[in-house]
């Protein structure tokens, strides 16, 4: 296979050959945001952006980009030139090759003598290629299989993705079904000569796959040249550009990145109604998903101290975690119950309750809202826990989602979303759409807070009617700093110990250290 690969590379020389050979066993986020690695976290230092309009349903879908052609056409070359021209986060890369169907024992067969048909349009899974594409272009997550090619078969994990604005997806039948065609904004067909085709597929197949070269070219004569003629090439007319040589192609690369740019920019500002609606509900009543904990004398004298400025921080840590395991206790008290009945020591039966849910997850919003964690754990055992970091962009005034970390198979729990002060609700709205996009039903999501303000009470009621909210005190007012008056100040600040910005706003409880 050595010696085979290096003929090649002497037929046909490699161009730019500092760049390693590029592997497609699975779909892959070319252009992920910035990062910045810590030992237990990612933080994305370029956030996304509301994706979401005051209502709290996507304000638009995620454009949606088609690159079809022959393999080894170049489509995640020119598809990773698009990206690299576009500079923008949350772009997402979706390869077909990721949507091979399961082989049964005689196809495997075949396979490994290079006699089934990969190029043919069964061996796509195109009911899983439809509905992920779908749910990735209503901004939801979506878990996508990981093929390895050298055994045929797919891997037993899967890869999650999430938070597109922009999609591309590339493969050879891109353009092969009608269903499929629907979901794509714009149509690239990729259309590179054949013989440099056939040895770029050489290369790749013996030095990436582990093929031998009489193999390979048996396949492509067998399968791959006929797939080209009879399904691939025709679709060409379905295509809006047609990039001739590929990559090498500057000029149609930048009439994409710019057609895409003016795209983007009729949503950027989806978001900038919602401060105003939510001011102009201001007048109506609480609404009825809202749960106060009873503002007895103890919670009365509790909410004194953690307001008085004058409380030293250990004092406001104490009363904090007090009113905090209190919150969570009667948070608890509105989750589903059923009846059971258990026998007692004495052997005599019991009339109780049991939770009548799969189990509970809690979720915190970053910084502040991990400071309750300790208090649902003491009260849920083995409890498991996520988290969301969501900033506000200084510049746009907008909240940005950072981080997401949440468990496997979240969608069947009740979630408690956790964050200690809430005022315009910004961060509140954006954490509980990222629940929604990973399937957690509205009906299930308990947001808890401290402190709220009936701005963000309202916001968050009206975009999701389903959610619960529920916490110790509801304040009136807040000002044109979005603080919440009377309030608390800075809760993360105050409980860290940390220095608050001039600029700050109870929203901003979220930000990282």
């Amino acid at each position: 296979s050595s010696s085979s690969a290096e003929s090649l590379d002497r037929l046909y020389p490699t161009v730019g050959s500092t760049k390693p050979p590029r592997k497609r066993t699975t779909s892959q986020c070319k252009s992920e945001p910035p990062l910045l690695r810590t030992s237990k976290r990612t933080i994305y230092t370029a956030g996304r952006p509301p994706w979401y309009n005051e209502h709290g349903t996507q304000s638009k879908e995620a454009f949606v980009i088609g690159l079809g052609g022959g393999s080894a056409s170049g489509k995640t070359t020119v598809a990773t030139m698009i990206i690299e021209a576009l500079d923008v986060p949350w772009v997402v890369l979706l390869s077909m090759d990721s949507f091979y169907k399961v082989l049964t024992k005689q196809q495997q067969e075949q396979a490994a003598s290079n006699d089934f048909n990969f190029d043919h349009p069964d061996a796509f899974d195109f009911d899983l290629i439809i509905a992920t594409l779908k749910k990735l272009k209503q901004g939801k997550s979506v878990k996508i299989p990981i093929y390895d090619f050298t055994t045929h078969s797919r891997k037993k994990e899967w890869k999650t993705l999430y938070g597109a604005n922009v999609i591309i997806f590339e493969g050879i039948m891109a353009f092969a079904d009608k269903e499929l065609l629907k979901l794509l904004d714009l149509k690239i067909f990729v259309d590179t000569d054949s013989d440099i085709r056939l040895v770029r597929r050489l290369r790749r197949d013996i030095s990436e796959r582990g093929r031998d070269i009489e193999g390979v070219i048996k396949q492509y004569n067998k399968f791959v040249k006929p797939a080209f003629d009879q399904y691939i090439q025709p679709t060409m007319r379905l295509a809006d550009i047609v990039v001739p040589r590929g990559s090498g192609n500057m000029v149609a690369i930048d009439l994409i990145v710019q057609h895409v740019h003016s795209q983007l920019e009729e949503v950027r500002s989806a978001w900038s109604s919602g401060a105003a609606l939510a001011s102009a509900h201001q007048c109506h009543p609480l609404p009825q998903t809202l749960s106060v904990l009873k503002s007895t004398p103890q919670v009365r004298g509790m909410h004194t101290i953690i307001r008085n400025k004058e409380t030293s921080r250990d004092e406001f840590i104490f009363y904090s975690k007090r009113l905090m395991r209190l919150l969570i206790e009667h948070a608890l008290s509105l989750l589903p119950f059923q009846s059971c009945t258990v026998q007692t020591p004495q052997g005599q039966d019991y009339e109780g309750r049991t939770y009548s849910g799969k189990q509970i997850t809690g979720v915190s919003i970053l910084r502040a809202g991990e400071t309750m964690e300790p208090a649902l754990r003491a009260v849920c055992k083995d409890v498991r826990i996520g988290t969301i970091l969501i900033q506000t962009n200084c510049n746009t005034g907008e909240p940005e989602l950072h981080y997401l970390r949440l468990p496997k198979d979240i969608s069947e729990d009740h979630v408690i979303l956790m964050d200690c002060t809430v005022s315009t609700g910004a961060a509140a709205m954006m954490a509980v759409r990222v629940l929604l996009d990973h399937d957690v039903p509205e009906d299930k999501i308990f947001l808890l807070s401290l402190l709220m303000a009936e701005m963000g009470v309202h916001s968050v009621a009206y975009a999701f009617p389903r959610v619960k909210i529920i916490t110790t005190a509801v304040d009136k007012k807040v000002n044109d700093l979005f603080r919440i008056i009377p309030g608390i100040g800075n809760f993360g600040d105050r409980y860290f110990g940390t220095d608050a910005p001039p600029d700050w706003s109870d929203d901003e409880d979220a930000l990282s250290t």
